[in-house]
């Protein structure tokens, strides 16, 4: 059997909330519940498994590979929120986007601080 990674879990101050926010921004299926969980499931699945805390937490960053087309309608999302965005993990390069291997890639936060990244080519694939 080939090792394939199957979920990770995400802390979150409500999960409710955090893992909407995901599958809204991403135009993925609604959230489940699993015992304490809300469960956000990628297309590849993969599933980021959200829990609630009230303890401090590590913020985050989680990358998704999109296509250009689902990169324009997540981008489309980000901006119709407000959210800002940026072209570099430090978030320095604000209301930019990167051209890393000749695709496109941008940096945004979700509720929680956790960094979020969408890319349209993995990294090392060249351009």
């Amino acid at each position: 059997m080939a090792i394939e990674l199957n979920h990770t879990i995400v802390h979150a101050r409500d999960k409710v909330t955090s893992a909407a926010f995901l599958a809204e921004i991403l135009g993925l299926p609604a959230p489940e519940p699993f015992y304490h969980f809300m469960v956000v499931r990628a297309a590849n699945g993969v599933s980021l498994d959200y829990l609630s805390t009230d303890d401090p937490f590590e913020v985050a960053h989680y990358a998704f590979l999109v296509s250009e087309a689902e990169f324009d309608e997540i981008w489309g999302r980000i901006k119709s929120r407000g959210l800002a965005w940026y072209a570099d993990p430090a978030r320095r390069q604000k209301g930019e986007i990167n051209r890393h291997d000749g695709g496109r890639g941008l940096y945004f936060e979700d509720p929680d601080g956790h960094v979020l990244e969408i890319i349209t080519r993995p990294y090392g694939a060249g351009g």
